[in-house]
């Protein structure tokens, strides 16, 4: 039997979720989807072709000219996801992303549009996956859950300056208070909310390093690989 499995990873939003799946996945040599990435791509297309929440409700073919995709920067490390061919990283990170993201994801349209594309890829197995219902929707059969949280203040104070070195203006407030208006969007909507999985193992990362994480997580992986290898 292949030892190749599939690691969801959800949690809160700005947990370091992304950080932790892109390390797991570079060191298992699996594939990575950025989940969260992918809600924020289809965001910013909202954003520039003038498209609202209920235009895309009631004709959801408006989603079929939305391409992603990513791609590994082998100078930087990570994967950065592209909307339609042009890289935009750095663009769906923004403020003006972030304003509207939990939003769109509410959308069972969206939700499901993107939805299709992740399990397709995650057939094979061999699939590391963070965002938010990973584990209950997307990948309900992973071999392994992780549920990712940190207090409000430690995760806009990381999210914070992220966006400061980045040269993004904006003030510490403003941020824990669009983390605290995400947590409840995210806990509250009707489509695929926030939720830990039964069988997720919680990772509170308030007090840890991002290696720390990534090297507890990696210890859980491989335990898991092991066994699936010796069935």
């Amino acid at each position: 039997m292949s030892g190749k499995i599939n690691i969801a990873i959800d949690g809160h939003s700005s947990c370091g979720k992304g950080t932790l799946a892109k390390n797991i996945a570079k060191e298992l040599g699996y594939i990575f989807i950025d989940s969260g990435a992918m809600y924020r791509a289809v965001t910013l297309y909202m954003l520039n072709t003038g498209l609202d929440l209920e235009e895309v409700a009631q004709d959801p073919a408006v989603l079929g000219n939305i391409k992603i995709h990513f791609e590994f920067n082998s100078e930087k490390s990570f994967y950065e996801t592209h909307l339609n061919g042009t890289n935009v990283e750095d663009e769906i990170r923004s403020m003006r992303v972030s304003r509207f993201v939990s939003q769109v994801s509410t959308l069972r349209v969206v939700r499901d549009f993107l939805v299709i594309q992740q399990q397709e890829i995650g057939k094979n197995k061999g699939v590391v996956m963070d965002g938010r219902d990973i584990g209950t929707v997307v990948f309900p059969d992973a071999e392994l859950k992780i549920f990712m949280t940190a207090s409000p203040e430690i995760r806009a104070k990381r999210r914070y300056e992220e966006l400061i070195k980045k040269g993004v203006h904006v003030n510490y407030q403003e941020v824990l208070h669009n983390i605290r208006e995400r947590d409840h969007i995210d806990s509250t909507r009707k489509e695929s909310p926030l939720a830990k999985a039964p069988d997720a193992i919680t990772l509170d990362n308030s007090s840890m390093t991002k290696t720390e994480q990534a090297r507890l997580s990696l210890s859980w992986a491989k335990g898991v690989i092991k066994s699936r290898e010796n069935q």
